[in-house]
């Protein structure tokens, strides 16, 4: 993916190495229909941060965003991750709100001591996946910090999210009418008959859940 390569491996060529056998991973567990759990998210995670086994929930509290942001622990944490995770699922949500709102639980749980920003792109990469959908641009999800008070920005990013599946869907068509007939696009990419509208601001508000206080 070239956002690992112009992102990932300036910062260090392991660590793009790494984030791509986890991006290899999570599209082979999405085209295999597994579930998505904190076991799938460990297994992804053992491979962003190069560890014998898979990481552990983490059990003291994690800070973020140079101290600003504290993300306590808790008994249920681990719990209440399973069940957020478990509805990126439901059919009835937009995939775009599904998509953010996976994204921003992994964010906001932080459920790992390292890499949870990481851990987050690779959750959304599954969910979209899961649906045939390989975003060809993930550079504005990625650089954007989120942070665990704003409510507008998660809605925002379902709409981000929106216009990036969009986007692929015109760039992936176009790529089609310009190649030769013998040759065909290998990105994969939602079928246009079921392309979500660009603005789900709406159908996020009425998906958004309280995240783990941070303080």
């Amino acid at each position: 993916m070239q956002d690992i390569h112009a992102h990932d491996h300036q910062r260090s060529p392991v660590r793009a190495v790494r984030l791509r056998a986890a991006l290899d991973l999570a599209r082979a567990d999405a085209a295999s229909g597994l579930p998505l759990t904190f076991d799938r998210l460990a297994a992804w995670q053992r491979q962003v941060l190069g560890l014998p086994t898979r990481p552990a929930f983490r059990t003291d509290p994690a800070y973020a965003k140079e101290g600003r942001e504290r993300y306590g622990t808790g008994a249920d944490l681990p719990d209440r991750l399973a069940d957020c995770l478990a509805q990126s699922a439901e059919p009835a949500l937009a995939l775009p709100a599904r998509a953010a709102r996976a994204y921003l639980d992994v964010c906001f749980f932080h459920p790992f001591d390292d890499g949870n920003a990481r851990a987050a792109f690779l959750t959304l990469t599954y969910v979209l996946a899961r649906d045939g959908v390989a975003l060809d641009e993930v550079g504005p999800v990625r650089r954007v910090p989120r942070r665990a008070d704003d409510a507008g920005g998660a809605l925002s990013l379902a709409d981000l999210v929106a216009v990036l599946i969009s986007g692929t869907a015109r760039r992936a068509a176009h790529a089609d009418r310009s190649s030769p007939p013998h040759r065909h696009s290998n990105q994969t990419v939602l079928p246009s008959r079921h392309l979500p509208t660009p603005h789900l601001s709406a159908t996020a508000s009425t998906s958004t859940r309280p995240r783990p206080p941070s303080a």
